[in-house]
């Protein structure tokens, strides 16, 4: 599924708007939420809580399946440029891939991404943004994509430098993780380096 346009209430503006799905290969796929996901989605992140307490700040915002539902409802209607996307793997979700924020004054976007700890180490986290990176690029306009991890977030890590991204920098205490602040990463990569990693890579497969 590829579809796009004014899928937002009172979106206003005639900018591209990110798609609703993206087929990322023949078993995986990505696609926003909706109210009849939240059973499953929270089964997954109830699942896998105390595997991704270690990173992500929001577990104890998400306790039920009223609260997952709660959390669907308000992203359909916050208006602010963020979107969330479930990774389906043969059609059973397996994680999330997300955009945090769309600057369009900049054009730039931030991915957030999490996968079920039965499904890590399979490249699915990476394939998903990879997919979601090239529809910001090729179809939104946009030219600069970020990803922020903790410094000690080694897995995280490895999937921005997977996608090639630069290293630009470290935040000190960026982020207050239920009882700490932590250091942040941040990694970079603007649409004509995507480009030229894209063509790196088609050649070597040819």
């Amino acid at each position: 599924m590829t579809e796009s346009g004014d899928w937002r209430k009172d979106s206003g503006d005639s900018r591209p708007e990110p798609a609703l799905g993206l087929l990322v290969s023949d078993d995986l796929e990505i696609s926003v939420p909706v109210e009849s996901d939240a059973e499953e989605l929270f089964s997954v992140i109830d699942a896998n809580r105390d595997y991704l307490r270690e990173w992500l700040p929001w577990l104890d915002d998400i306790l039920s399946i009223d609260d997952e539902i709660s959390m669907i409802r308000n992203f359909w209607n916050n208006g602010d440029g963020s979107v969330i996307y479930v990774i389906r793997l043969d059609g059973a979700i397996v994680g999330v891939v997300s955009l945090n924020w769309l600057d369009w004054n900049n054009r730039s976007f931030g991915l957030g991404y999490w996968v079920s700890e039965d499904w890590s180490g399979r490249g699915i986290a990476t394939k998903s943004c990879s997919r979601l990176i090239d529809h910001c690029f090729s179809d939104l306009g946009l030219h600069r994509s970020v990803i922020e991890a903790s410094v000690h977030n080694l897995p995280s890590r490895a999937i921005a430098e997977k996608l090639g991204m630069r290293l630009e920098g470290i935040s000190k205490d960026r982020e207050w993780l239920y009882d700490h602040f932590t250091d942040s990463v941040m990694y970079a990569i603007t649409q004509p380096e995507w480009l030229v990693k894209v063509n790196d890579e088609l050649a070597l497969d040819r």
